[in-house]
């Protein structure tokens, strides 16, 4: 990834809470809870999902900076859904915990020196290194996927009503 693209994927990461925003002023209040199929997340669920998500992709990129070459933690997504039981969790707060973390780590890494966009760790379900290119793929594309899937519940909610 050249210059440009990681620029690009910056700010793509960097506009990633106000693209949810405007997804999500389009949700049906009725639709937040409403799961297309019983093992699918609800937009509420997804929600939460994003706030816990960006937590670790901020304590992953914060890694990444400072200790290349050290593990990372994994998690199981799902599991966390369910034992965290998602619907019971506050939508506003994890709706504050995504901006802060996207808005801190996006002021942390434009601030980086050239050579730190070079580092590598070790992802515990991955064989190859989980390069900082790697970290930028995902994240920057993390929040826009879910957002497709937020569109695709409610058109599911609006079919089943």
């Amino acid at each position: 990834m050249d210059k440009q693209e990681r620029n690009e994927k910056l700010e793509l990461y960097g506009s990633g809470f106000s693209l949810l925003k405007v997804a999500l002023a389009e949700v049906p209040v009725e639709a937040m809870k409403f799961k297309p199929e019983p093992t699918e997340w609800s937009v509420h669920e997804i929600i939460i999902h994003i706030a816990d998500s960006e937590s670790n992709a901020a304590l992953r990129a914060r890694k990444l900076i400072v200790e290349p070459g050290s593990m990372l933690v994994g998690y199981d997504q799902d599991k966390w859904a369910i034992e965290l039981n998602y619907h019971d969790q506050d939508l506003e707060d994890a709706l504050e915990t995504t901006r802060l973390v996207r808005k801190t780590t996006y002021e942390l890494l434009k601030k980086q020196p050239e050579e730190v966009f070079t580092h590598a760790v070790i992802h515990p379900e991955r064989a190859e290194p989980f390069t900082f290119e790697r970290w930028l793929q995902i994240y920057s594309g993390h929040i826009p996927g879910h957002i497709e899937q937020i569109r695709e519940n409610v058109k599911k909610y609006k079919v089943n009503r």
